[in-house]
């Protein structure tokens, strides 16, 4: 499986580096940037130290969306409230999730925000699944180096691994799954339960390759005798 990283509109370009840093000592090589030009900056070339190539190779984009374009499944970085998003993931359990993924999946995206406010509600609501760093109450926050080196060193084991044939699915399966389900709960009325709509959308990132597949089909299902 492809594992990128990307960051959304870094302010400081030492963090830039840092989190190359980080992920060229992990064995990650694939960095992209939202809305930014700190990785040219003088500042993340000195702190990226022995990774100017990964800084060499960024592609830039002008919004997630366009970032997360050719990518199959999003996990999205997150310090903030989790009253909305339900189904989160801590580092470790991310290891087993991923696992199972790239047996049917060709590319993950991790997805960290800005170093003030990180992501916005709309930037959140194109991840498949969310997680975070868990931290003693009194120190709420790591900066956005230490951030991409914690994910790093806990994934670099899928790395490590030797590449897998992946499954021939459709590459947009979880997509294609996500938009059926909101088109559905739109013909039934029911799209402005907020709170069910939430749980459905986040619940689908956890669906293994089998119960994805199983759900398109009641969906087939559903929409049919709908039409009748």
């Amino acid at each position: 499986m492809q594992l990128v990283v990307v960051l959304v509109c870094p302010a400081r370009p030492e963090n830039v580096g840092a989190a190359a840093r980080a992920m060229k000592t992990m064995g990650f090589h694939d960095l992209r940037i939202v809305d930014s030009d700190a990785h040219l900056q003088d500042g993340a070339r000195r702190v990226a130290h022995g990774s100017g190539d990964i800084l060499d190779n960024v592609k830039t984009y002008a919004t997630l969306a366009d970032a997360l374009a050719d990518v199959q499944f999003t996990i999205a970085t997150t310090a903030r409230s989790r009253a909305k998003f339900h189904y989160y993931a801590t580092p470790a359990e991310l290891v087993p999730l991923l696992q199972e993924k790239r047996t049917w999946l060709g590319s993950a995206a991790l997805v960290f925000g800005r170093e003030d406010s990180g992501l916005t509600n709309e930037e959140l609501a194109l991840a498949d699944i969310l997680t975070g760093v868990p931290m003693a109450a009194d120190y709420p926050s790591l900066n956005l180096g230490q951030a991409v080196m914690v994910f790093c060193y806990q994934l670099a084991s899928l790395m490590q691994q030797a590449p897998q044939q992946v499954a021939p699915v459709d590459d947009n399966q979880l997509r294609a799954l996500r938009l059926r389900a909101r088109e559905l709960l739109e013909k039934l009325c029911v799209a402005d339960d907020i709170k069910m709509a939430d749980w459905l959308d986040q619940r689908l990132g956890l669906l293994e390759q089998r119960d994805t597949a199983m759900l398109h089909r009641l969906l087939h299902d559903i929409e049919k005798k709908l039409s009748e």
